[in-house]
């Protein structure tokens, strides 16, 4: 049989790409000693895109046909943009599968008036990619004032990662981190061809280096419940359970709460904080 051109390319273009990244670049942690080669190693493709090192050496050596999903994979794994994306399926002879142009999300009615009537709790409601769509003012005051930042960038695990202030905020930032990558993976299971995820995990792999070392080590976790220990600058130390309940009508957007048994010091902190943040939304309103 006669070597297949198309299949021999296939193999030259996976090559070229994989030659021009690096382990930093795609989240993997950074070799304990220098390379002999430049490039990221087949075994390390083959483990981004979830496949056997032999299966992508015999893709490298034109030697095998790859399908649809395993296309879809390595284009994640070696950062490819459209029109790489748009060649690599064109010499498999598979069609560019179109990603779904996901409408933006606006947080459900009955989410938001939720969201009113809990003066006292602290609430968020997040959309796909952890996105923040909504919040309360208590949520504001208790985390970051959400409404500051750029609608594109009210992303929970961006903003835990660049924002300073929420490495003091939280008492165990390390811990809450490495559980929000773990959850992030579950939404990147989700939406596997969604651009704004892998941007995001791109920028934060480049910026961070303990992102790329967490995100790399491959650990999932549902959005469900747990607690918090915060150093709260206005109220001090607080220690709150958070919970997680799903809209029925999209469950894309999640509510996600933060409370304190009564009688605590953390609950009436709170109140504290209620109180304090009416306050500020008072004396920041326009007089009539």
């Amino acid at each position: 049989m006669s070597p297949d051109p198309h299949l021999n390319e296939l193999g030259e273009f996976l090559k070229a790409r994989r030659a021009e990244l690096t382990p930093r670049t795609v989240g993997l942690p950074d070799p304990p000693r220098p390379r002999r080669v430049v490039g990221l190693r087949r075994e390390e493709v083959a483990q981004l895109a979830a496949i056997s090192t032999d299966y992508y050496t015999r893709l490298e050596q034109g030697r095998l046909q790859a399908s649809a999903p395993v296309l879809n994979g390595l284009a994640r794994a070696l950062l490819l943009d459209d029109d790489q994306r748009n060649y690599l399926f064109g010499l498999a002879g598979k069609e560019t599968p179109r990603p779904r142009r996901r409408a933006r999300q606006t947080v459900q009615p009955q989410l938001q008036r939720l969201l009113g009537d809990l003066s006292a709790t602290p609430a968020v409601v997040l959309g796909r990619r952890m996105d923040i769509i909504a919040w309360n003012p208590l949520a504001a005051a208790l985390v970051t004032d959400f409404a500051r930042i750029p609608e594109k960038q009210r992303n929970y695990l961006r903003i835990l990662f660049t924002d300073p202030a929420m490495r003091t905020l939280y008492a165990d930032w390390e811990k809450v981190a490495r559980t929000a990558v773990a959850q992030f993976r579950m939404e990147a299971a989700k939406y596997p061809d969604d651009p704004r995820l892998t941007a995001l995990v791109g920028e934060l792999s480049v910026q961070d280096a303990d992102f790329r070392q967490w995100w790399a080590a491959h650990h999932v976790a549902a959005l469900a419940i747990g607690s918090k220990a915060l150093h709260h600058p206005v109220v001090g130390e607080l220690s709150l359970d958070w919970d997680t309940l799903t809209a029925s009508t999209d469950p894309d957007q999640q509510l996600v709460i933060w409370t304190a048994a009564v009688g605590t010091p953390t609950h009436d902190r709170l109140r504290i904080l209620a109180s304090w943040a009416a306050d500020q939304h008072l004396a920041g309103a326009p007089s009539e």
